[in-house]
């Protein structure tokens, strides 16, 4: 993803002078900067998702600055533009805000300002564009399946269930503890049925009061407003996280819309709870004629204690992701350390495990520290590093040996010389133990 100050600024301008005095202060600064001395040219050059900012001035000959907006906005919305107005052109730059400028400058205007405004445009714009990407990534669900790594048989029931359920029309409720990747499952249910390329809207309902809450998801607007998420969702999926946290006058009002779609829904909510008091389910936190009809269809996801030897995949998957990107090697683990991570409770599941990961290479990276202490540090509460739900020494033993084996073939990009070479191991004995742990030379190459 591209820092804020990679992006390129495309400064336009009839006046030569102008538009050359403001790319060198802002080359200054650090941008990347391309100048057009007309709108028409700049439109040339500037399409929908342009991985930058305009600063244009308003008065112009032939386009003027407001058509010149007007037409970006057309084409993206979402592209941030810096207006220049003349002195006491204070109308004009109302209107350039109205029709959807990110700011203006009135000249003569303070380089330092133009750099502040250029510093929250792009930043801004950074966001749109990673969103964009991650929004086009989540619309494909081979990819999206991919992304729900492990072999367990709790995985493996949830591949299954995604792939079932995401061929129905009917309204899912998915629960389970924080960190799980109930939002993941949500994007993949709507990527592998036959809305993938309708509208996948989300909203968390513990992110706005409750007045919030009801203007944007039902309350009638006036022409010219953003539509309610009911009605932007239409044809599509609309994601309520956080369902427990919709006030109850609200939750009627969702039962209400859901009833008057009939059936097939041309809606689907998929409702994302999250169970984290001990003494209560989501059916204690939902009203129960609610609860029905969302849980028709339910997913609980399960918590990584549950995961068994998913565990070693994702904290090697993520090691070696965090590897590359600080420059450094993934943390060898060792059998103690193997162990001590499928026996910690892990409550904030794979969120949590992502964090250990990261915190595992960049202690790496300074040759200090040790997996145990970060997970002490992270269930200070706890201990000895030990679970609540014990297993045999078999089943670590051979968790073990399959992420050895992992490691070593990921390594050496699926050379068997070079694995047998490392492990000390004959030909036939790693044959056999590849074939144990469904290892495929193939996936390494």
């Amino acid at each position: 993803m591209q820092s804020a100050s990679a992006l390129k600024i495309a400064i336009v301008d009839d006046e030569q002078d102008m538009r050359q005095s403001i790319s060198q202060w802002l080359a200054l600064s650090g941008y990347d900067t391309e100048t057009f001395g007309s709108a028409e040219d700049a439109l040339k050059g500037i399409g929908s998702d342009y991985p930058g900012i305009v600063v244009s001035d308003i008065k112009m000959p032939g386009m003027d600055g407001m058509q010149f907006l007007k037409r970006l906005m057309s084409t993206d919305s979402s592209l941030p533009v810096i207006m220049i107005t003349g002195h006491g052109d204070v109308p004009m730059a109302v209107e350039a805000m109205r029709v959807g400028a990110f700011d203006f400058l009135e000249k003569p205007f303070n380089p330092d300002r133009m750099t502040e405004l250029a510093k929250r445009a792009t930043t801004n714009r950074r966001l749109t564009l990673d969103n964009r990407a991650l929004r086009k990534e989540l619309s494909d669900g081979t990819k999206l399946m991919k992304k729900l790594i492990g072999s367990s048989p709790v995985m493996e029931r949830l591949r299954e269930d995604i792939l079932d359920l995401g061929q129905a029309d009917g309204h899912v409720l998915i629960d389970g503890e924080t960190g799980t990747g109930k939002t993941l499952t949500a994007h993949a249910l709507h990527a592998v049925g036959p809305r993938a390329g309708k509208k996948f809207v989300a909203l968390s309902c513990a992110a706005f009061d409750e007045a919030s809450l009801a203007a944007k998801l039902f309350d009638p607007v006036e022409e010219g407003d953003t539509l309610p998420l009911v009605e932007e969702a239409r044809g599509g999926t609309l994601v309520l996280e956080d369902i427990e946290a919709l006030p109850g006058v609200l939750q009627a009002r969702l039962l209400q819309f859901i009833n008057d779609q009939g059936a097939p829904a041309e809606t689907r909510i998929i409702a994302i709870c999250n169970t984290q008091e001990q003494d209560k389910t989501c059916e204690d936190l939902i009203r129960g004629d609610l609860y029905y009809r969302l849980a028709a269809m339910k997913i609980t996801i399960p918590p990584l204690r549950q995961r068994g030897e998913d565990i070693l995949t994702l904290f090697n998957r993520f090691g070696e992701q965090f590897g590359e990107e600080y420059g450094s090697d993934a943390p060898e683990v060792s059998a103690q350390e193997a162990a001590q991570l499928l026996q910690a409770p892990w409550p904030g599941n794979v969120r949590q495990l992502i964090n250990v990961a990261e915190r595992a290479v960049l202690q790496n990276r300074r040759g200090s520290g040790s997996i145990a202490s970060l997970l002490m540090a992270d269930n200070a509460e706890m201990g000895p590093v030990v679970t609540t739900e014990g297993k045999p020494l078999k089943e670590y033993v051979e968790a073990f040996e399959r992420m050895l084996i992992d490691n070593t073939m990921r390594r050496h990009k699926g050379s068997i010389a070079s694995v047998m070479e490392e492990l000390c191991l004959p030909r036939r004995t790693l044959n056999e133990k590849m074939a144990k742990y469904s290892l495929q030379r193939s996936d390494y190459l």
